[in-house]
């Protein structure tokens, strides 16, 4: 973060850091409150070394990370996190199909596990199928490794179908409230029919009319395998927009020693600062790996969900992107090349 950023951000924040003097003790400026939250989320450094570089409390430090936190997050999201509108939507899915080679696709779902200090007396609740404890971020990303939509909170013993049911995007999602647009045409194939606007994800999620998940099995035929490449090749933007958050903010290299409360407000603190980040930088800077690789990820109408079971309609619209990314109107020249890769000619 540059200079420039920090005086920024600072003028936007400093109204809600402000705190009154008292006849005892002069008030922590807004300054080196947001310094010293912006050093914890930066560095991972415990509350320890932090109050003695700043010359502060354990427990003031503490306690200013988590208020610093809260107000990046309810300052900037309406900014840098809107809720969505079918604007939105469209630009997502353009700009999906110009960079990843995708139509109709709206953003890439995945869940992240933050691990966390065991909380007292929650038994097996925050336990995951990694061995550590953890809350779940569940994260919508678009095609320029934006944070479209984010759920923070989740206990790490539940399951990602689950997670995203519950979740305050699927409920959304099951009332219609996200503005998703109507169905369309695929580019130069109007044969097909119209189909929905789709998010990809992995094979963890439940498939959808609007939700894409890969074929299963190994052996599968060529068409299915080059589709199974081609939403991978989407997907993995999700999965970059991680590995960009926890390389800036290396917080996420070390167990979180917070309650979970305080862990929520961290990660969602993060996620705004990212999105406020990439919108200041213009997108420009290091990018992810985008070499051609399926990396496994961490992790109808929603309405009626009831297991991973597909219906009919979901499993069609399946096909049909099959079809489109196998015809003249939807392949790419590389696909089929890079699914042949490795094996026997």
């Amino acid at each position: 973060m540059s200079v420039g950023q920090f005086e920024e951000l600072l003028q936007t924040v400093a109204p809600h850091l402000t705190r009154q003097a008292t006849n005892f003790r002069e008030p922590i400026d807004p300054e080196q409150r947001l310094a010293v939250c912006l050093r914890f989320l930066s560095t991972g450094d415990s509350f320890t070394t932090i109050a003695a570089s700043f010359r502060l409390g354990i427990s003031t430090v503490s306690t200013i990370v988590k208020e610093t936190c809260d107000v990046l997050w309810e300052t900037l999201k309406d900014t840098y996190m809107p809720v969505p509108n079918e604007e939105l939507w469209k630009t997502t899915a353009l700009r999906f199909s110009e960079k990843w080679n995708i139509p109709n696709c709206i953003g890439a779902l995945d869940g992240k596990h933050i691990v966390i200090q065991a909380p007292a007396n929650s038994g097996s609740q925050f336990f995951n199928y990694k061995g550590t404890f953890s809350v779940v971020l569940l994260a919508l990303v678009d095609a320029d490794y934006r944070f479209l939509v984010v759920d923070v909170g989740a206990s790490g013993s539940n399951s990602d179908g689950g997670i995203f049911s519950n979740s305050l995007m699927g409920q959304a999602l099951n009332t219609g409230s996200l503005n998703v647009p109507e169905p369309s045409h695929l580019p130069s194939a109007p044969e097909l029919g119209a189909l929905p606007c789709v998010i990809v994800a992995d094979e963890a999620f439940p498939l959808k009319t609007f939700l894409l998940r890969p074929y299963p099995g190994r052996r599968l035929p060529d068409d299915q395998r080059v589709f199974n490449y081609r939403l991978s090749r989407a997907r993995r933007v999700v999965e970059n927009a991680f590995g960009i958050l926890s390389q800036c903010w290396r917080v996420y290299q070390r167990r979180l020693q917070v309650a979970p409360e305080t862990a929520d407000s961290i990660v969602k603190a993060t996620c705004i600062l990212h999105n406020f980040l990439r919108r200041a930088n213009g997108n420009h800077g290091a990018e992810p790996d985008t070499s051609d690789s399926a990396e496994g990820s961490e992790l109808g109408d929603i309405r009626g969900l009831r297991g991973n079971r597909a219906s009919a309609e979901a499993l069609r619209v399946r096909d049909t992107f099959r079809r489109y990314f196998n015809s003249p109107a939807g392949q790419v020249p590389w696909q089929v090349p890079h699914v042949n890769r490795g094996l026997p000619q």
